[in-house]
């Protein structure tokens, strides 16, 4: 009396009344295939710039290339092609992509992205933009996800800033470990000579540790890195 029922033939009965078989395959085809020119223009954006429509550009998202650069050298982060991006793009950016895309009528091109040098190696979830050019050194800023940076990080990496940063940071921890190492332990008298004898000691060392590591491993400074893909960080 009872039949079971078949909730395979249901849903098939509930699709085919919404949706014509082959006008469902091309839909799926169609979202399939944008994902995909999407996925490849992030891969290997070609050159160029984008043209929005200017009524529904979001003024808040609008930077020009020297705000960037800025925020780049203070943060000691890279603003590359994304095609050098080696994190994983997350559904919502893909999302953000597509609505603009149709708000605007265009296929986004030239993607670029703001993030820490690591993500341009290997993963790391730290605070990636993704960026489309507008032309005239301005971009539109697409999409920003994973966690935002430590807030100590402007300051940690200060010395690569300039030379003249890492002189100073050299010569503010030598005269810190100085006055660490108590005085007795190298003369009885108590004699400030002592004390910039130990200082210039300390000096000596860190400067030596500090090229050392900044020559074998390929550093530079902040503004040489921001947006060059070959210098290390």
């Amino acid at each position: 009396m009872w039949n079971r029922v078949n909730i395979e033939e249901k849903l098939k009965t509930f699709r085919d009344k919404n949706h014509e078989g082959e006008q469902l395959l091309n839909e799926v085809y169609a979202i399939l295939n944008r994902k995909a020119d999407i996925q490849k223009e992030l891969q290997s954006p070609s050159d160029g710039h984008n043209e929005f429509q200017f009524d529904l550009l979001d003024s808040d998202r609008i930077y020009h290339i020297d705000h960037i650069k800025e925020i780049c050298i203070q943060y000691r982060l890279r603003f590359l092609s994304s095609k050098y991006f080696k994190g994983k793009y997350p559904k919502s950016a893909i999302e953000a992509i597509e609505k603009l895309e149709d708000a605007h009528r265009v296929q986004i091109q030239g993607f670029k992205i703001v993030a820490p040098s690591k993500l341009f190696k290997l993963e790391n979830p730290d605070d990636p933009l993704l960026f489309a050019p507008m032309g005239n050194g301005y971009f539109y800023l697409v999409h920003k996800w994973g966690k935002d940076l430590h807030p100590l990080r402007k300051y940690l990496v200060l010395p690569f800033k300039s030379f003249l940063h890492l002189a100073i940071t050299v010569i503010a921890l030598s005269w810190i470990v100085a006055n660490i190492i108590p005085l007795d332990l190298f003369t009885p008298k108590e004699d400030r000579i002592y004390f910039w004898i130990i200082f210039l000691f300390v000096f000596k060392m860190i400067g030596t540790i500090t090229i050392f590591y900044g020559v074998a491993l390929g550093k530079n400074f902040n503004p040489a890195i921001w947006n060059n893909k070959y210098n290390k960080s």
